[in-house]
């Protein structure tokens, strides 16, 4: 028997319900503190219907961050093959992930913090880490040909990398929450942190 497109739709609605309440405890509890009992009476629903989506607390902690990198990435496919030169793809790539990330603060937030938190996950069970590693792989390219063209300071690229990051994290979150981020913000940040001499 073949389900219907409203079965289907029902079906990623209460998934997206469960993800949704799952976020909430996690944020309050942690992973080790948050049990299913809780995550299923936050979503609303029974044990019962929580077990038919997700086995496990794990499971559903990785449902969060499966959707919210999915998500991340789809949004970024644009601006990833724009024709604009590195420095530009680089600025709108993080203007992109600010403004989804404002957008949908407590999932960004536990996307960019939660991962410190699950060592004791398999990596095969962690099916977001493509994203995320393609993500990086994609912006430390950028700054890699931006170097090369004399777009960016020649400095050590993991080094620069990591800086940035931490203080894009900080931008978004610990900045004005409703204040678009802007082209400005961002070269401002690059600015500041990297304002050796260009060759």
């Amino acid at each position: 028997m073949s389900i219907s497109e409203r079965q289907k739709e029902e079906r990623e609605l209460r998934k997206e319900r469960i993800l949704s309440g799952a976020l909430t405890v996690f944020k309050t509890k942690g992973l080790d503190g948050a049990t299913m009992d809780e995550i299923a009476a936050e979503s609303g629903f029974g044990k019962a219907t929580l077990y038919y989506y997700f086995s496990s607390k794990e499971e559903v902690f990785c449902g969060i961050l499966d959707r919210g990198w999915t998500s991340l990435w789809m949004s970024l496919e644009e601006d990833i093959h724009s024709e604009t030169g590195p420095r530009e793809t680089f600025i709108n790539i993080l203007i992109k992930i600010a403004r989804n990330a404002q957008h949908k603060r407590n999932e960004y937030e536990f996307m960019f913090n939660a991962p410190k938190a699950i060592s004791h996950i398999e990596n095969k069970d962690q099916t977001w880490r493509s994203y995320q590693n393609q993500l990086y792989a994609i912006l430390k390219g950028l700054l890699e040909d931006g170097i090369a063209k004399g777009e960016f300071p020649k400095l050590d690229l993991n080094l620069m990398f990591k800086a940035i990051g931490g203080l894009f994290v900080g931008l978004i979150f610990m900045g004005e929450e409703n204040k678009d981020i802007t082209a400005g913000d961002i070269e401002e940040l690059l600015n500041n942190l990297i304002t050796a001499p260009r060759n």
